[in-house]
Parts: structure tokens; C-alpha cells; sequence
């Protein structure tokens, strides 16, 4: 680790460790991603033949290029050592169901996010206190650590599937996910988190950035489970380490409205035979694209605003 041979409040290390990060993404891509499966094309998703034939699983280059980052020049310990082994591993059961013939069922996927939530949880506990911190009130609640554990899986494994669903538009759930990860590593500076994770942050959003480069519209390549569900559970783990989890309601808006009203809509409509929404199509960025007539660039550009702003609302409450 190149930490261990220099300072790593070094700003000369940080920089060599966030461009290594971003021109290994960019190198990488260019020269694996034929190797990548293909896309069939989404048969339910809006223009979704549009993506026929397009290198998918493009999360397996950028996350093991960030994991390889990370080993090379964050301060890692134990505990950032284990995410970053849970980080791989859920992107690998994405990447392994983006290749798959036959795309792996509902229930298997999120029982699999349901395990690595459950080990997320009980890694958190073991290394940090159940206290959570309302930053906004300036106040701290010390949780009982089993009903922390049981809100921590909820947390990881909505932020897996919502995330998830997010990703259906060029450029969206990355961008998203981008503004959410820089907010988080804002507000850990602004709150005084001494916390060797906030660096690995940087290197992630490094290496979506990387990603962006080739997806950005019209994409060249996609993600697959294996990008959206690798953020998805860092999102979690970087809101968990700011120690104000609720947080997450803020930085992460867009992404919740956006794949949670779908999860919602469905999971009551499956289990309780209830209808809601029934005007309203699933995930958001397929309604305004069909209802509304915005186009993909429309989209990601308006979301990212709408993000910006409650970002910027968060950083303010947190700040006074």
C-alpha cells in the first residue's frame, strides 16, 4: 500500500491515487469492455431494444479498478478492508446475473442483498456505536444495537434495490449517485468525521466518472446490476460511517423517489393486492420520458438538478 511509504495526508499521494483511479477506469473500459456480455434489450423498459447488443456489465471493470485504488492508496483498515470485500461481492452477484442466459430470479437477488445487508450490519456494529446523530438538530440517540442492526439491513438493502431501479436512462443512476457520494463526503468534512473512508469516496466517484466517459448519451456501454448494485451498497456503508444515517432521506432523494415508488407500487400490489399510482409508470424516469415527452439528456439533467438543490438544502441545515 503506497500509504505506508509516505504520509497520506500528502496531498501529492491523494492526487497520483484519484487520477490513478480515473485513468485506470478509463483504460480498462476501453480495452476489456468487448469481453463484457451483451445486452438483450429490456423488454418492458421504455426504448429499452435501443440498448441490444451494448456491452453490459460494465460495474465489474470501474469497481474492481476502485477496489484496486483503494488497496493501493486509501488508509484502509479491518473494517474498510471488509466493505470492500462486500462492495465486490455484490457487484459480482450482479455481474453474474447480467451474463446470465436467464436473468436470475426476483427472490434470489434480493435474498442475496438480504445477506450481504445482514453481514453490512454486523460489520458496522462490531468497529462503531449504535448511536445515530441527527445532524440537522445538532442531536445523538443511542439506539439499542439490535434495533440499529435490523434499521441498518433495511437501509443497505433499500439502497441496493432502489439504486438498482434507478438505472435505466444513460447516465442517470451514475450522475445521481455521484451528487449523493459528494455530498456525503461534504458533510463528513463539514461535521468533522475522522474517518479513513471519506478518501475511498473520492476514489469511487473518481471511477464513475471514468464509467460516465462511455456512458454518457448515447452510451456505449452499461453498468448492469453489477454497477447499480455495487453503488448502491457503498451509498449505504458511506451514509452508515457519517454516523447520521437519516440522512439518507436527503442525499439520496432523487434516487429513493425515482426506484423506491416502483418497489413500493409493486411490493403492494404483489403481496396486499393493493393498487396505487395506477396513472403513474415505474420507475420515474420511464414516466416523464413517456407521459411527459422529456428526452434521455432531459432527464438526467433535471434530475441532477433536483439533487443538487436538496443537496445543497442538507448541506445548509447541517451547516447552522
Amino acid at each position: 500500500m503506497i500509504h505506508l511509504i509516505g504520509n497520506f495526508e500528502n496531498a501529492l499521494i491523494a492526487f497520483i491515487g484519484i487520477i490513478f483511479a480515473f485513468a485506470g477506469t478509463c483504460i480498462t473500459i476501453e480495452k476489456l469492455n468487448r469481453f463484457l456480455p451483451k445486452d438483450l434489450g429490456r423488454q418492458y423498459a421504455h426504448d429499452g431494444s435501443l440498448s441490444a447488443g451494448k456491452p453490459r456489465g460494465a460495474g465489474i471493470i470501474f469497481v474492481l479498478v476502485f477496489a484496486a485504488a483503494a488497496l493501493l492508496f486509501a488508509n484502509i483498515n479491518t473494517e474498510i478492508v471488509i466493505y470492500l470485500i462486500l462492495i465486490v461481492l455484490e457487484m459480482l452477484t450482479g455481474f453474474f446475473d447480467d451474463a446470465a442466459e436467464k436473468p436470475w430470479g426476483e427472490y434470489l437477488k434480493g435474498f442475496l442483498d438480504l445477506a450481504v445487508a445482514v453481514v453490512v450490519a454486523l460489520v458496522y456494529l462490531h468497529f462503531n456505536s449504535s448511536e445515530i446523530v441527527f445532524a440537522i438538530f445538532g442531536k445523538a440517540v443511542a439506539v439499542p444495537p439490535v434495533l440499529f442492526g435490523i434499521l441498518t439491513v433495511i437501509l443497505v438493502w433499500a439502497s441496493i434495490n432502489v439504486t438498482n431501479c434507478s438505472d435505466g436512462v444513460d447516465g442517470l443512476s451514475g450522475t445521481l449517485t455521484m451528487i449523493t457520494l459528494m455530498t456525503v463526503f461534504v458533510l463528513d468534512n463539514l461535521l468533522g468525521v475522522e474517518d479513513n473512508f471519506n478518501y475511498c469516496i473520492l476514489l469511487f466517484v473518481v471511477c464513475l466518472l471514468g464509467y460516465l466517459w462511455y456512458n454518457a448519451t448515447p452510451s456505449k456501454l452499461l453498468m448492469g446490476d453489477a454497477g447499480s448494485r455495487a453503488m448502491g451498497i457503498f451509498i449505504a456503508i458511506a451514509v452508515l460511517k457519517l454516523h447520521s444515517p437519516v440522512l439518507y432521506l436527503l442525499v439520496a432523494a432523487v434516487l429513493i423517489v425515482d426506484g423506491g415508488l416502483g418497489l413500493i407500487k409493486v411490493s403492494l400490489l404483489r403481496f396486499l393486492k393493493i393498487h396505487i399510482l395506477k396513472n403513474v409508470t415505474t420507475p420515474i424516469h420511464d414516466h416523464v420520458r413517456k407521459k411527459l415527452g422529456w428526452s434521455n439528456a432531459q432527464v438526467v439533467f433535471r434530475f441532477a438538478i433536483i439533487q443538487i438543490v436538496v443537496s445543497l438544502a442538507a448541506v445548509y441545515l447541517v451547516m447552522i
